[in-house]
């Protein structure tokens, strides 16, 4: 198991931003694609966003296109989420996935193997 650890989340109002972290320790995650992911309550997990290894490829879901930015930052061992204009319906719990590849694998849970723990995200006012 991968040590994978997310933070950033936290309770922020509708229109507001947060930026979630997923880093690694005791391992690169050079070799790795990294996704986001969410699960709200009595939903399936689904893709957010995902990245290949050198940051070359990026996706997104369509409900966070032009609002969710992805990036990482090797040398900080570390892959981010930048989220604006958040939404009620963003709310869940928020988790990265690292999967070993050259290539951006497709954005689904079942495309990575090592996971973090997660960190909650509530949208509210």
């Amino acid at each position: 198991q991968l040590p994978l650890v997310e933070s950033g989340g936290g309770l922020v109002q509708p229109g507001g931003s947060l930026r979630l972290s997923c880093a690694a320790s005791g391992f690169t995650l050079d070799d790795y694609a990294i996704g986001w992911f969410r699960q709200a309550p009595g939903k399936e997990r689904e893709g957010v966003s995902c990245i290949s290894s050198f940051g070359r490829r990026t996706n997104y879901a369509d409900s966070v296109k032009g609002r969710f930015t992805i990036s990482r930052d090797n040398a900080k061992n570390t892959v981010y989420l930048q989220m604006n204009s958040l939404k009620p319906e963003d709310t869940a719990v928020y988790y990265c996935a690292a999967y070993r590849a050259a290539y951006l694998p497709p954005c689904t849970s079942t495309a990575y193997n090592y996971w973090g723990q997660g960190t909650q995200v509530t949208v509210s006012s």
